[in-house]
């Protein structure tokens, strides 16, 4: 796994990076350290973290920001903000946040985010559609939302779309244990790219606006309270 951890406080860095040689001695856990957010940001690229731990209050590019851009070039990436004040981890909303970590880190709540982001990457599901380009396999973390069109299925993901000829029946089953919600009779969302909620409509990840049906809003609301109970802090 590649670990990026940005604190403007060196000691913590050194701290948190021997808790996960600790931790992990004997995987292949690497780990990078950055005092800033400008060199975090001049170093990042798709692919090449899989998870960074990001402390919300430094001087220059705070977290909340620095997560914004890094969010702008990979959805992938896992972020978890450091910090010692609980009331502003709910600002992680807005960047699709995994969750945070109080300051001091502890050795237990250290393993327990690193374990969820192991258990995340083992357990990867696909869907596997078939188009005019052939057949792909999607990754259902990709998956933005779906939507049907007369005979045809688009799915949207982060790193593009894909139609091909199906029906939303066809995968609402299969889904909506995945953390996806139909809440129209042409739109299933995944709740995990959700980044606000208006009335009865919805924005996702990528700026889509999306409509909840009258019918839809109660129970789609409390489904998406309670996902967000379990998975986002």
């Amino acid at each position: 796994m590649k670990i990026a951890v940005c604190d403007d406080e060196k000691r913590f860095v050194r701290d948190f990076s021997a808790i996960v040689d600790r931790l992990y001695k004997s995987l292949d856990m690497n780990v990078d350290e950055y005092s800033d957010g400008a060199a975090l940001l001049r170093n990042f690229s798709p692919g090449k973290y899989d998870i960074v731990f990001l402390d919300i209050e430094m001087p220059g590019l705070d977290g909340i920001s620095l997560a914004k851009r890094l969010r702008a070039v990979s959805e992938d990436i896992y972020i978890v903000f450091l910090t010692g004040h609980v009331e502003y981890a709910i600002q992680g909303y807005e960047v699709n946040a995994l969750r945070y970590l109080t300051k001091p880190a502890t050795e237990a709540r250290v393993r327990e985010v690193l374990e969820h982001v192991l258990k995340k990457q083992s357990n990867e599901k696909f869907i596997w559609i078939k188009n005019r380009d052939g057949e792909q396999r999607i990754r259902l973390s990709d998956i933005v939302f779906l939507e049907a069109q007369d005979q045809n299925l688009v799915v949207c993901t982060v790193n593009g779309s894909y139609e091909f000829r199906a029906k939303l029946s066809d995968y609402e089953q299969f889904l909506t244990p995945e953390g996806f919600f139909r809440i129209h009779r042409s739109y299933m969302v995944s709740l995990t790219k959700i980044v606000n909620i208006s009335g009865k409509e919805l924005t996702v990840v990528g700026g889509c606006r999306l409509p909840v049906a009258r019918a839809k809003e109660r129970e789609f609301r409390d489904a998406f309270m309670s996902f967000v109970s379990r998975e986002a802090f």
